[in-house]
């Protein structure tokens, strides 16, 4: 029976490891969140025809909509054909065919197509048939498809009860193996391990089913449409759901394996006893002792291999569980990938052994578990608390890029909040050991809950006529009948139960603003321009709070002085970039970009770049082909083809790591 079980494990492991093998062979590099590199027409061109089609090329691999890609004539009409597709089979691009006998004038180009790393991007540009043109776009023809609200309530709440779920599982499972073995034997912790397996399955299904609504804006009757599950296992979020769903089955075969090898009540030693003469009754006992020592080692030696295989089963599972997430979400793409898959991955596992394992605490407490079952786990969760410590602050760098993206970005913000519920949880737990404390130097309170737990032998506590032990047992009744079901649950383990669920009800907040992050866009990629508009960078004269956008009179030179801080190091970190447009007016301008450090010398960048946008009128980011002309010095084209406030973003990177986009409005007659 031994052999076999063994044999079981083994297989298991063998199957886990060839799929987290094949899982993570997909999981190359690529760039945070997909940007538009190049188009055809290229924007702000002027062609002499008009062309067959759109094209636009990403730098990484895009997925598409039936109104990806939307081309609206002068007067704001459609004319594209509707349907775009991959060009010549390449994953990074999208075209879309435009209907023939097209007028001379400025067509609009909208996009909006979802990234590698499962976030939706979007744009505009322009271009010109002819010669540049006077041009009216409705603000609502240019929106990108949004979310269903059903859709994306659905799909946020399923992505929470996936992560909440994978902590259950994954959480309990360690804290039978590790803490309480025992524990495999109570229903409730069997409860507990069936629910997580249970609520990740279902997620898993639900989130793969709206995947393709949520993407595309329709509405929830399109989860069963076949034709989008089918589109949404093309991608790489869908490849990593379904090795979920085979993950899953593993997983249920080693629950299968956990409760049946440590479910069993370990055999008892074999007690022996003799007739011998007093003479010989003291090296009889100590034989009897060794021997009694040797067979109890013996009896538990199954057990403690199955443990064993189980706890290395169990960390594969788990670690391949949690690629699944990280192989498809920020993790993946963006910069040293072959560092942050890893530290992804562990920062999922360390958050697993700490909540679900609170919530496994919360049973046990419960189940009366002693002192010695609560000092392992807090071990454990201390443990958790440094690597999540370590791997999050890694992941905040890698995601935010700059101390300004913290409060200038949805992510930053966000990052603020979850940072301030794992502060009140560490607060939580300090409190919890306290409490812990207590219980081990509580001895007397301790033994009296574990006679509480033993029930009495039917002779002694019914024929019992000593009054001191009636008077124990009548405390004891009375106890257990005012504790009900949490029996056993002295005033010191109320309080360690009490401060543990306050613990675990933070955890599930920690959970749902983690899903939040993982849907927003990082804030070292994230797009600063629209927060601009509604709150411009501090230091700009001109887009201080308050302060109204300079506006122009139509054929007159405008000049707009951004000053600009990537907080890195080097001479050009730090200056002004000064933007000037002639004639200042809609339709087609002139562009002088001009880069000056803080000693008033120009400075080069390794990158700058330059949009328009026009947030009243959803239009934008509109960028700017940049051509050099010396050092600090880049000309260009801008097409505005609408009147009203601007918002004009030099996006400038120092260094590898230091950027950042200062904003200003101007207003455009």
């Amino acid at each position: 029976m031994e052999k076999a079980s063994h044999r079981r494990i083994a297989g298991l492991l063998g199957v886990l490891g060839a799929l987290l093998a094949l899982m993570l062979a997909g999981a190359g590099p690529a760039a945070a969140h997909a940007t538009l590199e190049s188009t055809d027409p290229h924007q702000n061109a002027v062609v002499a025809a008009a062309p067959q089609a759109v094209t636009l090329t990403f730098s990484e691999s895009v997925s598409l909509s039936d109104d990806s890609v939307r081309v609206l004539d002068p007067a704001g009409k459609a004319v594209d054909t509707g349907n775009p597709g991959h060009a010549d089979g390449k994953a990074n691009t999208a075209r879309v065919g435009l209907n023939s006998g097209l007028a001379n004038g400025t067509y609009t180009v909208a996009w909006r197509a979802v990234s590698e790393d499962s976030h939706p991007i979007g744009g505009a540009f322009t271009f010109s048939i002819g010669a540049p043109s006077d041009t009216s776009v409705s603000a609502t023809a240019l929106q990108g498809a949004k979310a269903d609200g059903l859709v994306a309530a659905l799909y946020g709440t399923g992505r929470t009860v996936a992560y909440a779920a994978f902590a259950l599982l994954a959480g309990v499972a360690a804290f039978i193996l590790i803490c309480w073995p025992d524990g495999a034997a109570r229903r409730r912790m069997q409860r507990l391990l069936m629910t997580g397996w249970t609520a990740l399955l279902a997620s898993t299904v639900a989130v793969l089913m709206l995947r393709g609504p949520y993407e595309r804006g329709s509405g929830i009757g399109k989860a069963f449409d076949l034709s989008l599950v089918r589109a949404t296992l093309d991608e790489r979020i869908g490849t990593a759901l379904a090795a979920r769903l085979l993950l899953l089955a593993a997983g249920g075969v080693f629950l299968s394996l956990l409760v049946g090898q440590l479910g069993q009540p370990a055999r008892p030693a074999a007690r022996t006893g003799g007739d011998g003469d007093s003479g010989t009754e003291t090296a009889e006992a100590a034989e009897e002792a060794e021997l009694r020592e040797l067979e109890q080692r013996a009896a538990e030696r199954p057990q403690r291999e199955a443990r064993l295989g189980l706890g290395v089963a169990g960390l594969v599972l788990s670690i391949a569980l949690a690629a699944t997430w990280v192989g498809a979400d920020h993790a993946s793409v963006g910069i040293q990938v072959w560092l942050s898959l890893p530290l992804g991955m562990l920062h999922l596992i360390a958050m697993a052994l700490w909540l679900g394992g609170l919530a496994a605490l919360l049973v046990g407490l419960r189940e009366g578990v002693g002192a010695q079952v609560v000092d392992r786990f807090s071990k454990i969760a201390f443990g958790s608390v440094a690597v999540l410590v370590a791997t999050g602050v890694y992941q905040s760098w890698r995601g935010l890029g700059s101390w300004g993206a913290l409060t200038g970005t949805e992510y930053g913000r966000l990052l603020l909040v979850k940072t301030g519920c794992v502060v009140v949880m560490l607060g939580v737990a300090w409190v919890s050991r306290s409490w812990l404390a207590r219980l081990r130097s509580a001895p007397a309170e301790a033994a009296e809950v574990e006679r509480a737990e033993v029930p009495e032998p039917v002779g002694v506590a019914a024929h019992s006529e000593d009054p001191v032990r009636q008077a124990q047992l009548a405390r004891q009744q009375a106890a257990r009948e005012s504790a009900g079901r949490e029996r056993g649950l002295t005033p010191t383990r109320a309080g360690l139960r009490r401060s543990v669920l306050v613990e675990a009800l933070v955890a599930v907040a920690v959970l749902v603003v983690t899903t939040m992050l993982t849907n927003s866009p990082p804030g070292r990629v994230a797009s600063e321009v629209k927060a601009g508009a509604a709150a411009p960078a501090a230091g700009s004269s001109a887009g201080a709070a308050g302060a109204p956008a300079p506006q122009t009179e139509p054929g007159r030179t405008l000049e707009l002085k951004l000053p600009y801080d990537t907080k890195g190091r080097t001479p050009n970190a730090k200056g002004t970039a000064t933007v000037t447009l002639n004639p200042a007016r809609t339709g087609s301008n002139e562009v002088h970009l001009a880069l000056d450090g803080a000693d008033g010398q120009p400075v080069n960048v390794p990158e700058v770049q330059l949009a328009f946008t026009l947030p009243d009128r959803d239009l934008g980011p509109l960028p700017v082909a940049l051509t050099p002309d010396g050092t600090g010095r880049w000309n260009g084209t801008a097409q505005l083809p609408l009147a009203g406030t601007w918002v004009v973003s030099v996006q400038i990177r120092s260094s590898d790591i230091d950027q950042t986009t200062p904003t200003q409005q101007l207003k455009i007659g």
